[in-house]
């Protein structure tokens, strides 16, 4: 053995000529050899002397052969088996570099060439230690990271090549769910944005809803989506269910909030009575999204209040009703609590956000950084269980999947340390779990992972992960992968900015990448200030500030 593996003994691995009937195959010298094999990952031993010698090729993938996170190919049989290096190290001895592999998949090998096509992911039969081990050239990684007829979109360039296309599976990474992380600065946004802008082009009368927390992409979407802010969401306050009509409306814990609940939810049920909308109905529900006045919810609730013999039995009717009073005189929930949002304008809300029909423009940008912080968590409940619902009763019709995509998911989905019980999290989960089989698409936006509850990530069928300086949340992306990928994973504290790992149904194989540079008019309003060009500037400042004060004691933006 130690013959085979010395420090030069792969000289006898170049050309290998062909015997009778088989044609020859590619003048590829061996870089080395396997030597142990585990399952899905493996030990090979790698030459120095040979690796030396290909750093200075001219094809980029040849030079980087034996490097972390390079490829390396194996013959066995009639295929090309690829795998994926993890780890370097150098063994006792000091004149071999033992390396840990990680198999991503195999490929046919052209009879008349050796060249590797046809790459599929899995292995159908493991090589045996002493297979030689050869370097992967460009044209193999063309076949490797070659997208098939799926459709899908073009997003970036495979490390380390400048011309070899990375593609992702449309069909494969919406009906699955996928997640986008990276830390702050790493080009998160911009990387959202040109993923969904590819999307629009790809299906320009899709339905996309987008829940944006801090105003960033009414910038990059203004042509071809639909914004929604506060000034014109005009999103009807009967469309809460119970639970989040409860967490708008009720102000006490433990056993009080119960009998307050109790409370609402029988004057709920007469005040939605009233509607001639609810004769229709059979059997009407406290949850059912029928208009309702809130004067007549306050009117019901003055009148029950007069039936209670004691006053201590009034506090609750008396919490319910200031509540109410108190939210319909606020000019900060008017989007949502207005008087002129009585009519059943259901159909036309859902028309307008789900973008149905689409018109061309199949996005819609929800910025809810205008909304009272108060009920930020119950107007995102509200949109995305709309997107849940809808898919549940529109069964039977056409098909129209949603796809929702959620900025700072951790915020909305957090984990159990951090939960407030707030029914956003719970709807998110359950369309984490179950929107797959009704058509809603789910796709979470965080920069921290480890934040994000714990099922709701292992979920997503697609993860593109870009740079997270955090361990606790390595640790936490490196859980939720496929065990192939962990080579991968290795390098997501090195990654550059706009560079990600992408694994998972939406990729042929996991891949790094580089993201595709976006137009100035296509990218979010989430540059990074430039302090030491904004502090030279001066002049104007007392206009601004009272132009600032103004807007912040309206409310307004």
């Amino acid at each position: 053995m130690e013959g085979q593996f010395g420090a030069r003994g792969f000289d006898n691995a170049a050309p290998i000529s062909s015997g009778e009937g088989i044609a020859p195959r590619s003048p590829v010298r061996a870089i080395g050899a396997v030597l142990e094999i585990a399952g899905s990952s493996s030990q090979v031993v790698f030459d120095p002397g040979e690796l030396e010698m290909l750093s200075t090729s001219s094809d980029v993938a040849i030079a980087n052969a034996g490097t972390v996170g390079s490829q390396v190919k194996m013959r066995v049989g009639g295929t090309w088996l690829i795998a994926n290096v993890r780890s370097l190290r150098l063994d006792a001895g000091g004149n071999r570099i033992l390396a840990q592999v990680d198999f991503l998949g195999e490929g046919d090998e052209e009879k008349l060439t050796g060249k590797l096509w046809k790459f599929r992911r899995g292995v159908t039969r493991y090589p045996t230690p002493g297979i030689e081990v050869f370097p992967v050239s460009t044209s193999d990684l063309k076949q490797i990271y070659a997208a098939d007829d799926r459709a899908h979109i073009e997003i970036g360039n495979v490390y380390p090549t400048k011309d070899i296309r990375a593609a992702l599976y449309i069909d494969s990474m919406l009906g699955k769910h996928f997640a986008l992380l990276g830390s702050t600065g790493t080009g998160k946004s911009t990387a959202a944005a040109l993923i969904l802008h590819r999307i629009c082009e790809l299906a320009p009368q899709g339905h996309i809803v987008m829940i944006d927390p801090h105003g960033e992409y009414a910038s990059a979407f203004k042509n071809i989506g639909a914004l929604y802010d506060v000034s014109n969401l005009q999103m009807p306050y009967w469309l809460m269910n119970f639970e989040e009509h409860c967490e708008v409306f009720l102000t006490t814990q433990g056993s009080a909030r119960q009998v307050d609940a109790d409370i609402l939810a029988k004057c709920l049920l007469l005040a939605k009575g009233k509607n001639r909308l609810a004769q229709e109905i059979g059997k009407l529900t406290v949850d059912a999204p029928v208009p309702y006045l809130l004067s007549d919810l306050t009117q019901i609730l003055q009148l029950e209040m007069g039936k209670m013999d004691k006053a201590t039995d009034t506090a609750p009717y008396l919490r319910l009703r200031s509540k109410i009073d108190e939210i319909k005189g606020d000019p900060r929930y008017a989007f949502m609590f207005s008087g002129m949002l009585v009519a059943d304008s259901m159909a036309a809300f859902l028309a307008r956000v789900f973008r149905l029909p689409g018109g061309g423009k199949p996005i819609s940008i929800i910025d809810v950084s205008g909304v009272p912080s108060e009920i930020t968590s119950v107007v995102v409940a509200v949109l995305s269980r709309m997107v849940f619902d809808f898919a549940i009763w529109s069964r039977g019709e056409a098909k129209r999947p949603v796809l929702l995509v959620c900025e700072e998911a951790h915020r909305y989905v957090p984990n159990e340390r951090n939960a407030d019980g707030s029914s956003v999290g719970r709807i998110l989960s359950r369309i984490a779990k179950e929107g797959r089989k009704y058509g809603v698409s789910l796709g979470l936006i965080t920069q921290r992972p480890s934040d994000l509850a714990e099922g709701v990530l292992s979920q997503c069928g697609t993860i593109l992960s870009m740079r997270l300086n955090n361990e606790r949340d390595q640790a936490f992306v490196k859980a939720a992968m496929p065990e192939g990928a962990r080579g991968f994973l290795d390098s997501i504290p090195a990654l550059r900015n706009r560079e990600c790992i992408a694994v998972g149904e939406g990729v042929a194989t996991p891949v790094r990448l580089l993201f595709d540079g976006l137009e100035d008019s296509k990218r979010p309003a989430s540059d990074d200030p430039l302090f030491s060009e904004l502090w030279r500037e001066t002049g104007g400042e007392e206009l601004m500030l009272e132009r600032t004060i103004k807007r912040w004691r309206s409310q307004g933006k």
